[in-house]
């Protein structure tokens, strides 16, 4: 069978269609559908938010596993918005209120702050403010972030989690709780021991302990357990503290059971075994996220979260041996 042979192009062709070719170029180098326009476009809009600087500052101790949580969950943030974070801590609040002044002075571009101790902050967040910084609330301070002009804030109602232990307490049959406050003054320990009284049917009581010294915390509770046996439970404000008071009921030969604020891998490990009866997690690593990756948003997108009108809230999560399963792996990857 013979082949037909390719249709022929004349030269009036071939110039017709190199002709189009050239128009559509023109056509489409003059329009805004160009993809390396819209390459060029997007990276720009990418520089101009790009490199930005932020601190966030808090109350916490050294060495404190819960704040380890907190400062993971703002790297987590920085990393993917492009951040450059510092972090930076002191427990004495005219220290935390010296880092606010500090990160003013580097002309930060936002700051994330905790106010355990309002008052102590409350000149340094106007300093920011009137140099023009962002600066929102995290963990602590839900009654002092609005009256002291932060955009934000991200943490727990402690008033209401406390209440809803102190209804747990309740379902539990508990006559006599101790409420442990490992540092005097924090207006979100305080706000916990007080909520669990709002709801108890039983006795309150609280114990004011030295959070910075473990002996010390464990000398106080177990001799307090000592000397009144009709104390069957005792409430922490830590995860760390929880373990210690597991130790201090032993010590003390006490029938006190054991629960507790706030959540780290070796607390799971206790609520699986019952030696802690369950925690109420406030999710500090979602916390320390939401704060930074919040500066983020308003500063490339005027985004304010709750609209500035209302806080977001992180907890109450209660874990339980029956949902502790769960949970476990997320503590054990170090983000829970």
């Amino acid at each position: 069978m013979n082949t037909p042979p390719p249709p022929r192009t004349s030269v009036r062709s071939l110039r017709l269609a190199a002709l189009t070719s050239v128009a559509l170029l023109l056509l489409v180098g003059c329009s805004g559908g160009d993809s390396r326009l819209d390459t060029g476009t997007s990276a720009a809009k990418g520089a101009d938010s790009a490199g930005l600087r932020v601190a966030l500052i808090t109350h916490g101790g050294e060495g404190d596993a819960f704040w380890e949580l907190v400062q993971k969950g703002a790297e987590a943030a920085a990393a993917k918005d492009g951040i450059e974070l510092t972090y930076a801590n002191d427990s004495d609040p005219a220290g935390q209120a010296r880092l606010v002044r500090d990160a003013i002075g580097d002309r930060v571009d936002g700051i994330a702050v905790t106010l355990a101790k309002p008052a102590a902050m409350k000149a340094p967040v106007a300093a920011a403010r009137a140099a023009g910084i962002p600066v929102v609330g995290l963990n602590s301070g839900i009654d002092a972030w609005k009256s002291q002009g932060l955009l934000e804030y991200f943490g727990q109602d402690e008033i209401e989690a406390g209440a809803a232990v102190g209804g747990k307490l309740n379902g539990l049959k508990v006559k006599h709780a101790l409420c442990v406050i490992h540092e005097r003054g924090n207006v979100a320990l305080e706000a916990r021991c007080a909520g669990v009284k709002k709801t108890f049917g039983g006795e309150t009581e609280n114990l004011y302990v030295e959070g910075t010294d473990p002996e010390a915390v464990d000398t106080v509770l177990t001799a307090r357990l000592r000397q009144d046996p009709g104390i069957d439970e005792v409430v922490t404000l830590g995860a760390q503290f929880a373990l210690d008071a597991v130790d201090s009921v032993k010590a003390a030969g006490s029938k006190a059971q054991v629960a507790t604020f706030d959540l780290n891998s070796d607390l799971t490990k206790a609520i699986r075994a019952g030696s802690v009866q369950f925690a109420v997690d406030q999710q500090p690593y979602l916390q320390g996220y939401l704060a930074v990756d919040s500066l983020w948003l308003y500063k490339t997108n005027g985004n304010v979260s709750g609209g500035g009108v209302a806080p977001v809230l992180t907890g109450p999560a209660f874990v339980t041996r029956t949902n502790v399963a769960a949970v476990a792996r997320f503590a054990a990857a170090g983000t829970r």
